[in-house]
Formats: structure tokens, sequence, C-alpha cells
């Protein structure tokens, strides 16, 4: 696994991953310029996201993502969310957002969107095999110039469209755990 940059140790605590794609693309000094601030009403940075939003859920959807104002200059915007549990694996490609304020509702269709982990250019539902916590980076990049891409691009191409084009970037945390199955029923002390 690449090194990770200290400002984004820092930044993202336990969550710190050096290969997230905002290890490349990002720096101390990008990271909320110009005020910009990525937020979701379903949870909090750093919090649980709830199991709607997961493949633990039927009719899960992606959750709903609000970012305020960019950088004057901002000519896009793009969206990549990654697990740094499970090697950056990739949920979410987006690009050709206004760069404007803005959100994408819950379950809303982005613009533009390219090929996740599993192939397709969908959210990719959290699926944990585990119970071990897993923490999903929302990272949001304002961009000076606007990407050249045909929707289904690989990350691969997304990162290198953008690189040297990121005048900001903000980032939000979400955590997902699997409930521990509950093996024996008769254990439970029911009131």
């Amino acid at each position: 696994m690449p090194e990770c940059p200290a400002w984004l140790e820092a930044a993202l605590n336990d969550a710190a991953n050096g290969a997230l794609s905002v290890a490349t693309l990002g720096s101390g000094s990008l990271l909320g310029a110009g005020g910009l601030k990525l937020t979701s009403a379903a949870f909090e940075d750093g919090e649980e996201l709830d199991p709607s939003f997961t493949a633990d859920e039927e009719d899960a959807v992606a959750p709903p993502l609000e970012w305020s104002q960019p950088p004057a200059g901002t000519m896009e915007m793009a969206l990549i969310v990654e697990d740094a549990t499970d090697g950056a694996k990739c949920h979410w490609l987006v690009w050709g957002i206004a760069p404007q304020r803005g959100k994408l509702m819950e379950g809303e269709v982005p613009p533009r969107t390219g090929k996740n982990g599993a192939g397709n250019s969908d959210w990719l539902l959290p699926s944990l095999k585990d119970e071990e916590e897993h923490s999903f980076v929302f990272q949001l990049y304002a961009l000076d110039a606007p990407l050249n891409l045909a929707p289904g691009a690989s990350r691969k191409a997304l990162v290198e469209a953008m690189q040297g084009h990121v005048v900001a970037v903000s980032l939000l945390t979400g955590t997902y755990a699997r409930e521990k199955e509950i093996e024996d029923w008769d254990d439970i002390d029911v009131e």
C-alpha cells in the first residue's frame, strides 16, 4: 500500500489510506480550500451509514450529499467514494457536477458516472463479509477545467484527467459494520 501523506492522516485519522485517490490528487492546502464543504443529511462525518445505503437492506440507494459553493474559478466538480478499509475499493465515480452549491438527493442518478469496483456505473452498495467496521471516504473535488470523459470511464482515467486541475477538496467519512447475527435466540434475555 502506498504511504499515506501526513495531511491525510490528520484529516482522516483511522480511515487514512495512501491508496485513496485523494492521496494523489489532494494536499493539505487544497483540503477545504475556498470553504468547500461536503455534508450529508443522513450521517455526520465519521458516523455510521444507515443500512438503507448498503447491500444489507432491500431497495438500498446512495446517500444524499450536499456541498457548499466551490472556490472561484471552479469549472466542474467530481466525486469519488472509496472504502479505505478495503484497499480503497471504488464505490462511486461521479463527474460533470455543476460548479455551484448543490446536492445529490438520496438515490439520485448523477450526471456522469464511471465504473466502480464491480465494473458498473451505479453506487456500489457496501456489502461486507465480516463484522469489521469499514470507512467509506466521500471525496468531493473542485476542478479548474471541465473533464472530457465519456460515461463509464475507469477510476484510473478519471484520476488522470483530474491530475493538476484540483483547486479544492472536501472529505466526508461514513462508517459501516454488519451487525453480528444472533446465533441462539434462547440466549437473548427479553423482559
